[in-house]
């Protein structure tokens, strides 16, 4: 790994110069996105300031990584960290001397950030309570680390169509949305036995698609013969020129579905000849000395470890202020090898937490995390910072919040409405095809002036013939969804009823309120 970390250090220089040709204006913006994604650095909205993306691999972090982000981010005043979907962090509003010195920090302190962005491998993605959780089938992690370290191995050796995504679920609840990736695993047993149920193909962009099952359940530690096939498959005939269709989710529309599984069990038969992929796990050891304790808190999860907890960290956005995130290492720094771990959804879940560790993790990050599902609303960063953003998606889910606590009596509207997903534009960073409510952001005219707008959406995943059913309710103004929410979760009281209930079943009531503010 010393080779590796020397090699990227090496890239920087000529990663500085490519930026720097790109502010004096001899770069196209879409030629520098090509050359910078690679290095998970994007330019914003204003073309001068530049975010870039750290790639923790499987979103597991030691205690030391995140005093090294803490630091990194304090020493060049940054006021907070933005904890994405899919398990990363971002770095936000720097400009080109920031990000270079950034970059060389991370690597130094083996935070690497290539191949968290353009047509790489990308971070690999993985169930966070995996190994803790009582109801999994078993734990996926050692797979999945050996399967990002097998991509950083060889990341500048990669010269694919597009991204390449995959993910390891370590039970059918499928917390890691392996499904819907271009390879997901999900951990199974049979005879008591462990598993791996195979998808490929699936896709959460534009055109949303839960992938292609395979016909047979694996053995664990064939997963990269599986994968390493794929991608051979998919560097043969995956589409280089148009990268609208340059998915694995088009392959298997173009060959079909058995000429597709014909062609790819082919391509994983001349992997099995590299023993190199054959994975032998190490298992990872959760367990220490456990304190039992009754506490009934939504944040707080019960480990398979007898007496020990996961405590689970939700600040507004996937905003985490440096101030609140100080206060978080301060007292992590007193625990006995705490395991610290992104979701999927901008969430933090801090493992292997003693009952009493676990009461003073939950105290001390109180104040930053409600205890509702619509204060734990997924939010992209949007505008101003995405130059790919049209709406301010922070701003959105912040005024809802706000106004459902100035609103609520006794928080009782801010219970019982769901979680929301919102976006500041088509894309995928707000995860808007998987969740209940999705809020997606667009332009319109209105007596000829542009006006921010959301189209809303309710989205259900069909379990019967895995796929993804999206219903548009129309596009709103921006400043007329909170209080539209707000008459929905009146209703819901009124009728002592949850959202899909009212949606399914009171749909004059519902449409009522719907038509009032729809534009």
């Amino acid at each position: 790994m010393n080779n590796f970390k020397k090699t990227l250090l090496n890239e920087i220089p000529e990663f500085r110069d490519y930026t720097l040709n790109y502010l004096n204006g001899n770069i196209s913006t879409m030629q520098y996105k090509e050359f910078a994604a690679g290095y998970g650095v994007y330019s914003e909205l204003n073309k001068k300031l530049f975010l870039i993306r750290l790639r923790i691999s499987c979103g597991i972090m030691s205690r030391s990584q995140l005093h090294t982000i803490y630091q990194i981010a304090n020493k060049n005043n940054l006021k907070s960290i933005h904890i994405t979907t899919r398990q990363s962090i971002q770095f936000q509003d720097l400009d080109m001397d920031t990000t270079v010195n950034i970059m060389k920090q991370l690597i130094e302190n083996d935070i690497y950030t290539k191949g968290s962005g353009g047509n790489f491998p990308r971070n690999v993605g993985l169930s966070p309570l995996s190994g803790v959780n009582i109801k999994e089938s078993f734990d996926v992690t050692p797979y999945a680390l050996a399967t990002d370290k097998y991509f950083l191995n060889k990341i500048n050796t990669y010269n694919l169509p597009r991204k390449f995504k995959v993910y390891y679920s370590n039970s059918q609840n499928d917390y890691a949305y392996a499904i819907t990736q271009d390879m997901g695993f999900i951990a199974t047993l049979k005879e008591n036995k462990p598993y791996f149920e195979v998808y490929v193909g699936g896709s959460l962009g534009k055109e949303p698609k839960v992938g292609l099952k395979l016909p047979h359940l694996i053995n664990p530690s064939d997963a990269l013969f599986y994968i390493e096939g794929m991608i051979e498959f998919f560097k043969s005939e995956g589409d280089y020129k148009n990268k609208h269709k340059s998915k694995i989710s088009y392959m298997i529309d173009k060959l079909g579905k058995d000429e597709f599984l014909k062609r790819l069990y082919l391509y994983i038969d001349k992997q099995r000849q590299n023993i190199n992929l054959k994975i032998n796990p190490t298992p990872i050891d959760y367990n220490k000395q456990g304190i039992d304790i009754k506490c009934d808190n939504p944040r707080l999860f019960k480990q398979k470890q007898q007496g020990l907890y996961s405590v689970y960290i939700h600040p507004l956005g996937g905003i985490y202020k440096l101030k609140d995130l100080k206060c978080l290492l301060k007292e992590l720094d007193k625990i006995k090898n705490p395991i610290i771990r992104l979701g999927m959804n901008q969430e933090i879940y801090i493992l292997n937490l003693d009952g009493q560790e676990a009461k003073k993790i939950l105290d001390t990050t109180e104040c930053i995390n409600g205890c509702t599902a619509l204060e734990n609303s997924i939010c992209c960063i949007g505008t101003p910072i995405c130059k790919m953003g049209i709406c301010n998606s922070q701003k959105l889910l912040s005024d809802i919040i706000t106004y459902f606590k100035i609103n609520s009596k006794d928080r009782e509207n801010l219970k019982v409405m769901p979680q929301l997903y919102i976006s500041s534009c088509k894309n995928v960073c707000g995860f808007q095809q998987i969740g209940c409510i999705t809020l997606v952001g667009t332009m319109k005219s209105i007596n000829k002036v542009n006006v921010d707008c959301f189209e809303m959406n309710i989205n259900k995943l069909l379990n019967d013939n895995k796929s993804i059913q999206i219903k548009s309710l129309g596009s709103f103004k921006s400043f007329d969804i909170s209080p539209m929410l707000y008459e929905i979760s009146e209703k819901l009281i009124e009728n002592n009823i949850d959202f899909i209930n009212f949606v399914n079943n009171h749909k004059k009531e519902f449409s009522k309120i719907i038509n009032k503010y729809k534009i």
